[in-house]
């Protein structure tokens, strides 16, 4: 399921390719885009894209073709081999429980994924499905047992995510695969930014305009780099490979032909209707 970019893609200026997130960082926004009936992966800058030959984190390079961002629609800017969660990652969401030692973790699916303008589709008997307005991290190269101070070397960049979640199922269910994992489930988008220091950046989210979350990734309990070194510990992270890092405060349910909006400071804003339900 795929929507359109138009309106989405803030303008940012493409310098070089940086990873490394820090105050004189270069900032390099990264798009995945359905053109002449193929998948590509892009640099976007102004109204136009550049293509490449492979997703940036597998060496694409420039091909020399350039296409208007006017004329494509934009994918998830990921295809990931692996989709990891953390809950409870802000004390504005933590509630009265226990502030929990390391990263709990959970795993949405690849399936669940769909990008910008794509509906969110409720599957059947589906009826309190909330949004979740999430900072993602993008891995860039295998990491493996890496430490907390090694962890900044493995992170790509990173985009915006939609943790959507049925609470009813969460909380009747012994794992997690229909509140979270459940087809459309997992939003990205609009881009995979490099450059932006992904410790301090503003989430929030949007229900029909309204703003409903805000807060920064500062306040993370757990920040990116523990987060990557304590999931690197059991499981090897892959290229592509995405982490939805936690949501702030509260959130609520939506409702057919309702407008969720998820915007990350220097990413831009992830925006999806919620469609038909499945009978």
């Amino acid at each position: 399921m795929r929507g359109t970019h138009k309106a989405l893609l803030p303008v940012l200026t493409v310098l070089i390719l940086g990873a490394v997130p820090c105050a004189s960082a270069e900032v390099v926004r990264y798009v995945r885009f359905e053109h002449g009936g193929a998948s590509h992966y892009g640099i976007h800058a102004g109204d136009g894209i550049q293509a490449l030959s492979a997703a940036p984190w597998a060496g694409g390079r420039p091909t020399g073709v350039r296409v208007d961002a006017d004329d494509v629609e934009l994918l998830a800017p990921v295809d990931p081999r692996q989709v990891f969660a953390v809950g409870f990652n802000y004390r504005s969401h933590q509630g009265n429980r226990e502030l929990p030692a390391r990263p709990p973790i959970f795993l949405k699916l690849p399936a669940s994924v769909i990008g910008p303008g794509a509906d969110i589709v409720f599957p059947p008997g589906a009826g309190n499905v909330h949004y979740e307005a999430e900072l993602v991290l993008v891995i860039g190269k295998t990491a493996s047992r890496v430490s907390a101070d090694e962890a900044g070397a493995y992170i790509f960049g990173v985009t915006a995510g939609n943790d959507v979640s049925e609470r009813d199922w969460q909380a009747e269910d012994l794992q997690w695969f229909r509140s979270k994992a459940a087809d459309t489930f997992a939003p990205l988008g609009p881009a995979v930014v490099t450059g932006l220091d992904y410790r301090d950046l503003l989430v929030e989210s949007r229900l029909n305009g309204k703003t409903m979350q805000s807060q920064r990734s500062r306040d993370h309990i757990h920040d990116a780099h523990a987060i990557v070194s304590h999931i690197s510990t059991y499981t090897t992270l892959y290229p592509g490979d995405v982490i939805f890092t936690g949501t702030p405060g509260e959130t609520s349910a939506m409702t057919p032909g309702d407008i969720i909006e998820i915007e990350v400071e220097g990413v831009g804003v992830l925006r999806n209707r919620i469609g038909t339900p499945i009978d």
